[in-house]
């Protein structure tokens, strides 16, 4: 009985969240910005992934989420500096789902009289696809590496700024560049695999075209 009750409520799930437009992307892709922007111009509500993250990581259990669990345990040095930028892709917990269904719960205890756009990394593209009742209710920005340096740059606040929280922050800043290179990388071929809309962002787009070839994308 159980199990036939789960079944029903995953499927669910797409209607119920029919109103909701997800941004996902790799790290500085100005995800953020165009969030705002677009739930500002449209009258939406804005979720935004980071800033619940603190929050999911106190609603889980190690049994639930072992790799939040393992990082929360480790230094600083642990994090960022002994481990290789491939070990750290494969473990690091969002990238690998956990704590995705606690974005859903939140999401289902919003009002829905109007939309939502919800944003963050955390938003891989395999688990997003099958709560999209409306296909062009997603999409993924993807920074080629200028774009992300430029991106980092330009921050008034230094970017990163736990890696000199670090015994070598240098180090630990390129194996984080580098992490996060693989893991756009990897949205690439999911999204691509998964018939998945992208926007790729390089130097040449300006705030605004972003944000317009976003909202076209969304049907805007």
């Amino acid at each position: 009985m159980q199990r036939h009750e789960e079944e029903a409520e995953a499927l669910e799930l797409p209607a119920r969240l029919r109103h909701v437009y997800w941004i996902g992307g790799g790290s500085g892709a100005g995800k953020s910005t165009v969030a705002r922007r677009l739930a500002s111009r449209f009258g939406m509500r804005l979720y935004a992934t980071d800033d619940v993250m603190r929050d999911h990581a106190g609603r889980t259990t190690p049994g639930e989420a072992p790799l939040l669990h393992a990082f929360m345990a480790m230094d600083m040095d642990e994090r960022w500096v002994n481990r290789s930028p491939e070990v750290m892709l494969e473990t690091f917990h969002w990238f690998r789902g956990e704590g995705f269904g606690l974005i859903v719960e939140d999401l289902l205890r919003m009002p829905g009289d109007r939309g939502v756009i919800v944003e963050g990394f955390r938003l891989l593209p395999r688990l997003v696809k099958p709560l999209l009742a409306v296909p062009g209710h997603a999409v993924w920005l993807l920074p080629t590496p200028d774009f992300r340096r430029a991106a980092v740059r330009s921050r008034s606040a230094p970017s990163d700024g736990f890696v000199r929280r670090t015994s070598d922050p240098a180090t630990a800043a390129r194996n984080l560049a580098e992490r996060d290179r693989m893991f756009t990388e990897r949205l690439a071929g999911e999204t691509e695999l998964l018939r998945l809309p992208t926007v790729r962002v390089d130097t040449t787009v300006s705030e605004d075209a972003l944000c317009a070839r976003v909202a076209a994308a969304f049907g805007l």
